[in-house]
Order: C-alpha cells, then sequence, then structure tokens
C-alpha cells in the first residue's frame, strides 16, 4: 500500500446524495490514487471501483462521504467487502502504510505466493496483513487461484524492472554515470505513483546500500 492525500473539497456531484461513483468523483480519485488500485497497487486497472473504505450499510452519510470513497480494483473490492473495515487508512498522514507491512515480492513469474509480514501488532496492521494476503496468496476459487497468479506474475515484472537496475548499479564494470542512471531509475521505480511501489521499496530497503541511499527518497 501507499500513502496519499485527498483534498478537502468534495466532488460536486455528491452533494445530492444520488450517486456516490459520479464521473467527478472517479476522476478525482483517479488522481488522488495516481490511477492504481489502493490496495494491491495495480496501475490503470481493466475494472475499477469506488470503493467504501468503511461499508455502508444503507447508512446515507456513509454512502456519500467523500472521505469514505476510494479508489479499488473490482477484484479487491470484491475481496475486502464489509469483512475489512478496520484496516490502515492509506489517506492518514499520521500512518506509513508501506512502511507497516513488509513486502516481499515472488522470485519467478509462477511464484505460489508473495511473503507479506505485519511490523507492528495493533489491530488494524494485523487485519491489512490479512486483506493483502487474500488479495495476493488467495486461491480458494478457481477465479481467485487465476487471478491470483496473474496479480503475483505483474509484481514479478516490476520487480524484474528493479532487479535489472540494482545489477547495473553494482556491476563491477560500472562507471560513475552507469551508477548514476541506475539510481535515477531505482527512484521512478519506487515512485508512490508507480505499480507495486511497496514491492519496489522493501526490497530497496532491505539493502544494506540502496537502503542507506535511498531511505530517505521513500515520501
Amino acid at each position: 500500500m501507499f500513502n496519499t492525500q485527498r483534498p478537502a473539497d468534495a466532488p460536486a456531484s455528491l452533494a445530492s446524495k444520488q450517486k456516490y461513483d459520479g464521473a467527478d468523483v472517479y476522476e478525482s480519485l483517479r488522481e488522488i490514487f495516481f490511477d492504481k488500485c489502493y490496495i494491491c497497487e495495480t496501475k490503470e486497472p481493466h475494472d475499477i471501483n469506488v470503493e467504501h473504505f468503511e461499508a455502508h450499510e444503507k447508512d446515507l452519510d456513509k454512502k456519500f462521504d467523500w472521505s469514505n470513497l476510494y479508489l479499488a480494483c473490482s477484484r479487491c473490492n470484491n475481496i475486502k467487502r464489509a469483512e475489512f473495515n478496520e484496516i490502515l487508512d492509506c489517506c492518514d498522514d499520521k500512518v506509513d502504510v508501506f512502511r507497516a507491512i513488509r513486502h516481499v515480492p515472488p522470485n519467478t513469474p509462477y511464484a505460489k505466493t508473495v511473503r507479506l509480514e505485519a511490523i507492528a501488532a495493533d489491530d488494524k496492521t494485523i487485519n491489512t496483513c490479512k486483506l493483502l494476503d487474500k488479495v495476493f496468496n488467495s486461491d480458494h476459487t478457481v477465479n481467485k487461484k487465476v487471478s491470483g497468479a496473474f496479480l503475483r506474475k505483474k509484481v514479478y515484472e516490476q520487480y524484474n524492472l528493479l532487479y535489472d537496475q540494482v545489477n547495473k548499479y553494482y556491476s563491477p564494470i560500472a562507471t560513475l554515470r552507469d551508477k548514476e542512471d541506475a539510481i535515477e531509475r531505482i527512484k521512478v521505480l519506487m515512485l508512490r505513483s508507480a505499480p507495486y511501489s511497496a514491492f519496489i521499496r522493501w526490497c530497496v530497503l532491505d539493502d544494506e546500500g540502496l537502503g542507506e541511499l535511498l531511505g530517505a527518497d521513500m515520501d
């Protein structure tokens, strides 16, 4: 997951309480969440939903509350439902959602799982870790098994881009320019707006040299 900031002003269409997923809401959420699902971090997902962070359960105030609307792919929305009401809020600037849960990417394109580890022991962190584990590793239905494997492969592809740059940075024949170029590309992969940025950032933090060099760049 990644932190982001939500502007206080709500899209105009919410005022009428007729539709919570109007065009202006979608466009605002796409900008706020970098056009990514806030849970799995898939960029420009094929099927996107306006998701209620806390299930509204027919409460109109919650249903049309601007602060309760998030951008999620349909798969994550389907997995989360009301079961995961108490999770870390990526719009809360007092919580570093990225550092709360260690993300370890798959080491092959067809790995059966990714590893997710809660760093803190509070209920919201534990619940968020359980949700992410279900999103990336669930195989309780054929559909979830196939879509989970596809998601892990997409994470691996992004990790592989990082791996290429790490190799270039540490190459014994790397010039100063080579190292600088590799670092700039790693910074691009680390951006909150980049797909699966939590996995990339944890790979960087877990590297003794790169973690010290780039840790301060992780907003």
